[in-house]
């Protein structure tokens, strides 16, 4: 059975798991153990605005003091960072003695926790009050279940509520322009991470092909000015110490810069964790020659987030 939902396109044998973990085969048929309008697997919560958003000193909700973003963190990804930040998205994934029991008794059988048996979309979108100001969808990432997440965001957008992304931008490229057509619509913003340009690069830090990202980032970037501001599209990159340096920096502040110099283009810095956290956290100097080399590249709105981050040299 394939799966369509992102870039990976698995084949899935039956009693196989996909790689993002909620995709199987039973009985000749893909089973979605989650990702569907009917059941996600996450966890919400109300984060104050204003946040640490990645694109917080461009968004709508810069100045929404006294309302909050429902921050969506999806259980699942479609990547395998070595850095990754937010690894316990892993804690939501089914365990595989959970997978057997849905395969025999349906998507709704008990698991061992309440969070597990997941959450509808509409059940999601009911949480939103008053003072909901934005939503903004990550993880994991929540391309690997993009059906609940546009499913919730288009009631939340009837209700008045922007929506956003954070994104790695592997979407299966029809659900990611649905993604961008919502946030166009609502004053949302989304941030795509473009972790690497060379394809051999971003392959060693995330396991997989950046070509689906780009392709996605451009189709969304060529609708930059339909709005700039607040900005649809948002683009940022972790400075991995020893591989994420200036240079790669340049290459993609230009991919960049091919649809837009106003494109904001966030640099993070990077902290130790998960596979990598022997590594040093990412310097002064490394960040100041990455900013500069964006800037160069062509890009006019460029920012240094995570600057508590950064340690003195290597």
């Amino acid at each position: 059975m394939r799966c369509l939902l992102c870039a990976n396109e698995c084949q899935v044998g039956e009693g196989e798991i996909g790689y993002c973990g909620l995709r199987t085969a039973h009985q000749g048929r893909l089973l979605h153990l989650a990702g569907t309008p009917a059941r996600g697997l996450l966890h919400w919560y109300r984060d104050p605005l204003p946040t640490n958003c990645v694109a917080m000193r461009v968004c709508a909700g810069r100045g929404q003091r006294g309302r909050h973003n429902l921050a969506v963190f999806y259980g699942g990804c479609t990547f395998n960072c070595l850095f990754c930040q937010n690894w316990h998205y892993r804690d939501l994934l089914p365990s595989r003695a959970e997978i057997a029991i849905i395969r025999t008794q349906g998507s709704e059988a008990p698991t061992r926790s309440r969070r597990r048996r997941g959450l509808s979309a509409q059940g999601l979108a009911a949480v939103a009050d008053p003072s909901t100001f934005c939503v903004c969808y990550f993880g994991g990432d929540p391309s690997s279940q993009m059906p609940h997440a546009l499913a919730s965001a288009m009631l939340l957008a009837e209700r008045g509520v922007v929506v956003c992304w954070e994104t790695n931008g592997a979407a299966n490229p029809r659900l990611m322009a649905r993604a961008v057509e919502l946030s166009l619509q609502t004053q949302g913003t989304v941030k795509f991470d473009l972790k690497a340009l060379d394809e051999n690069l971003h392959f060693a830090l995330t396991g997989l092909s950046n070509r689906q990202t780009l392709a996605n980032f451009a189709q969304a970037a060529r609708r930059f000015a339909e709005r700039p501001e607040p900005p649809l599209v948002v683009a940022s990159t972790l400075l991995v110490p020893g591989y994420v340096d200036a240079e790669e920096v340049a290459r993609i502040a230009r991919f960049i810069a091919g649809f837009s110099p106003h494109v904001p283009y966030v640099l993070l810095g990077f902290a130790p964790n998960f596979y990598m956290p022997d590594l040093p956290c990412t310097s002064l100097r490394h960040a100041e020659e990455a900013e500069a080399a964006a800037r160069s590249a062509g890009l006019a709105n460029v920012q240094v987030a995570n600057r508590h981050l950064l340690s003195c040299d290597y």
